[in-house]
């Protein structure tokens, strides 16, 4: 599926800043901004660089500003041709650069700008070098008919990629170096260097004040608009067919030959659609395969340097447990990536504390929390997932202790009372005030969906890990029985989640009293999480059970883009999401459409009917929303009220994981055991 639009997406303000790119470096940097350039997000900015990767991230360059001068080459004897557009707090727009835009698309992942100057045309690009915290704008006078002047005005700052930043008393140092300046905002503050091949590059100094973010007044934030540093003015004369580079970095020596860098990062997507590639790959799918690429980071251990793990979305999020453990089939399994799978597991294996994975890596600070139940669980399934496409039996012995040793703190009890119930084998979880599973929202002391006692997709994931366990076990040459036997007593426990009046699981079971927000007893709202006891490669449901789950949760809980994480019958539905912090983490999980739910309900489905087509089907939407919000990628959630608008993190991890899996179990060739 190409992505790739001309002046009607390019032309419209409104049409251009609603659409976002996105460019990684594999170790948590990132530049992103939107199609017309004009700053919409705290988290828009030409190199937010990974620091302590794959976290520290802090913005250092944020814009360059371009103006044309095409008509002559001297002050005043030409045109100047905004190529930038900037909206202030006071709602003016300045630049209108989306005026002289004729194209927008992606090479890969990297976005092309072609600009019409009378004419001229000029194309720009954006991509960052794989592996450091470097990125390469080039610009590329492709057609004229006499030489063109560009004046650049770049922007920068020196923050936590969360905050924003209001003019301060800054004194930056702005020194001479090879091909451009070094800047260090202030005392301790980390130098990065901003140079050219050709430009001249002047320092400056002058504030620009109240750049408007509109997304961040969507979201509900206080801080609403930001002020930006213009350091450096650089200048050029391009004749036709001439090309050049602005590189922002960290290094002091990136590489400074444009076309060798621009061909890096070419190979490096080639590699990637060749390991990928499969007899029936489309244009969608490989928009995905790279769109994987952009999760999968480097995260250091003391036994591996190389480690990987698998960032949860951007803009915001760092690396998560449950995150990487359902997303890692999907991101490195179906796209021929075995051996990054291989270096997450064994990379997670290290952070195992008493029996659990860590719930999220903190943003400053190396200290994991734990506060998760499921991630743990998650950890068999990819473990099994892995298995089963690579046989790799020298991994499974490695982690069986591991594994063994999970099982073991489960059963006996480990954290925020998770253990298992000697009275019918189920796993309880929860306690007051702590938020354990995906549904995961707490606002100051208020858990949203704290979901306390035994919910179904937690004992699924539980009898799947004991079933994985046994399994693993006698290919070993361990003990099988004790895995094997405690998995028939879950399946039996497992008949207490059937609501035989309404033909679907209750979501929780033996929710504790006295709780603020838990249901006492059995929780029998209508959730999505009952379809992971179908699509788990063992289902503790009996056959017409699952065909029932799944009817029940298409018919109210599906829509284009995933399912709803609330029945909208339900008197605690809210369809719309937006509005203050309250209020958007009040609607998380209480009826917003999450994208990576389509996988679980499409293999389900698929598992149930058997067909491949009508499971493929439920996919088609979330392709062409490759189109939209974070191009080439899929959103994080989705309004549950028509038209179902995009909201949420551009590019979610394991909504993009699931597109894939489903597409590969739903193809031709493809299987789904």
């Amino acid at each position: 599926m190409a992505i790739d639009f001309g002046r009607e997406v390019c032309g419209d303000l409104a049409t251009a800043t609603r659409r976002e790119w996105l460019v990684t470096n594999g170790i948590g940097g990132f530049a992103s901004g939107t199609v017309a350039n004009a700053l919409s997000r705290r988290y828009h900015g030409l190199l937010t660089a990974a620091l302590q990767p794959p976290l520290g991230r802090t913005l250092l360059l944020t814009k360059l500003d371009e103006t044309a001068e095409y008509d002559g080459v001297y002050p005043d004897s030409g045109r100047l041709t905004p190529l930038y557009v900037n909206r202030w707090e006071d709602g003016t727009v300045e630049g209108n650069g989306h005026h002289a835009l004729n194209r927008f698309h992606l090479e890969g992942t990297t976005p092309v700008w072609t600009y019409a100057i009378a004419n001229a045309l000029l194309e720009k690009r954006v991509w960052m070098q794989p592996g450091a915290n470097t990125t390469t704008v080039q610009y590329h006078l492709t057609r004229a008919t006499g030489p063109l002047a560009l004046t650049i005005k770049a922007l920068a700052n020196y923050r936590d990629y969360h905050s924003t930043t209001i003019v301060n008393d800054w004194s930056p140092l702005v020194e001479p170096v090879a091909r451009g300046v070094g800047i260090t905002m202030f005392d301790g503050a980390r130098p990065f260097y901003l140079l050219s091949d050709r430009a001249t590059i002047t320092p400056q100094f002058d504030w620009y004040e109240d750049f408007f973010l509109a997304i961040e007044e969507q979201r509900g934030q206080r801080d609403v608009t930001e002020d930006h540093l213009y350091l450096a003015q650089l200048q050029v004369l391009l004749r036709p067919g001439e090309r050049f580079i602005v590189v922002a970095s960290t290094e002091p020596a990136p590489p400074m030959d444009g076309d060798e860098a621009l061909a890096e990062r070419r190979a490096h997507e080639a590699a990637l659609l060749e390991r990928g590639e499969t007899a029936e790959a489309d244009d969608a799918w490989r928009q995905l395969v790279l769109a994987a690429d952009q999760f999968i980071v480097n995260r250091p251990t003391p036994n591996d340097p190389n480690g990987k793990s698998i960032i949860a979305g951007y803009h915001w999020f760092s690396d998560w447990g449950r995150d990487t453990m359902i997303a890692l089939p999907g991101l490195t399994l179906t796209t021929g990536r075995p051996d990054v799978a291989a270096s997450i597991l064994r990379t997670f294996a290290h952070f195992v504390d008493q029996g659990m994975l860590p719930n999220r890596f903190p943003d400053a600070g190396e200290t994991p929390e734990y506060n998760t139940v499921d991630a743990t669980l998650w950890y068999f399934v990819a473990v099994h997932e892995y298995l089963t496409a690579t046989g790799d039996m020298a991994l499974a012995r490695e982690l069986f202790p591991v594994l063994a040793g999970i099982i073991d703190w489960h059963i006996h009890g480990t954290r925020y009372n998770i253990h298992v119930d000697p009275a019918d084998g189920l796993l309880f979880a929860g306690e007051a005030g702590v938020q354990l599973t995906w549904m995961d929202v707490k606002v100051d002391d208020w858990v949203v969906t704290p979901r306390i006692g035994k919910p179904v997709e937690i004992n699924a994931l539980w009898y799947n890990a004991l079933r994985i366990m046994a399994d693993l076990a006698g290919r070993l040459g361990e003990d099988a029985g004790r895995y094997a036997a405690l998995a028939e007593r879950v399946m039996a426990g497992f008949e207490r989640f059937w609501n035989a009046p309404l033909g679907y699981c209750f979501d929780v079971i033996d929710g504790p009293a006295g709780i603020a927000d838990v249901v006492a007893g059995n929780d029998g709202r209508l959730r999505p999480n009952q379809l992971l006891a179908v699509s788990l490669p063992y289902s503790p449901l009996p056959a017409e059970r699952q065909r029932s789950v799944v009817d029940a949760c298409g018919r109210h809980l599906l829509t284009a883009h995933g399912l709803r994480s609330l029945s909208p019958d339900d008197p605690g539905y809210i369809g719309r999401y937006g509005g203050d912090r309250r209020k958007r983490d009040g609607a998380y999980h209480q009826g917003t459409v999450w994208g990576w739910l389509i996988g679980p309900f499409a293999l389900a489905h698929l598992h149930v009917y058997g067909d491949r087509a009508a499971a493929r089907s439920y996919l088609e939407p979330l392709l062409q929303h490759l189109n939209d919000h974070g191009l080439g990628s899929i959103s994080e959630i989705f309004e549950g009220d028509a038209p179902f608008a995009p909201r949420g993190c551009i590019a979610q991890a394991w909504s993009v994981a699931e597109a894939l899996r489903v597409w590969q179990a739903t193809a031709a060739r493809g299987s789904h055991e």
